[in-house]
């Protein structure tokens, strides 16, 4: 009986019995949105959030490297509960993109984000299909060849 009560508890919480940790991982997190007014954009940063969730440490490392943003600043963007490591990687490489600094983009982004990433990015000059957004496009593909992960690609 001893070893019964372990291992039934084992199976239990195995089973995904509602309000145990297992069944948690089970529910899909709200869905993200970035709204940047490009499906591959948009692909990739939900991406990001996925690969920062896990590497979190690397995601700051990038930011602070490539982007030109204080790690410290990163970190705590990303203990911030209304921002995502999508969206923090979109202020900042946007930013870059236009000249300004993360901090001046992230405040635009506080202060009106209802058309998504697109309007901040049209109010920036630098919408979608313009040289700048081929330039955020490029930012991109270089951050995953040097994090060795694929592209996300359009589900079927």
């Amino acid at each position: 009986m001893k070893r019964a009560l372990p291992m039934a508890v084992l199976l239990w919480c195995l089973a995904g019995v509602p309000g145990t940790p297992a069944a948690a991982q089970d529910v899909p997190a709200a869905a993200y949105t970035p709204a940047s007014g490009d499906a591959s954009v948009d692909r990739h940063l939900a991406d990001i959030n996925d690969y920062a969730s896990r590497y979190p440490a690397a995601f700051a490392d990038e930011m602070a490297r490539y982007y030109a943003v204080p790690r410290a600043y990163v970190e705590a963007m990303q203990q911030q509960p209304d921002w995502t490591a999508g969206d923090i990687y979109m202020a900042c490489a946007l930013a870059q993109i236009v000249g300004q600094p993360c901090r001046a983009v992230v405040r635009e982004w506080s202060r009106d984000h209802e058309g998504g990433w697109k309007a901040v990015a049209g109010r920036l000059q630098a919408e979608p299909g313009s040289a700048q957004y081929r330039r955020l496009r490029s930012a991109l593909a270089a951050t995953y060849r040097r994090w060795d992960r694929p592209a996300p690609v359009a589900e079927k």
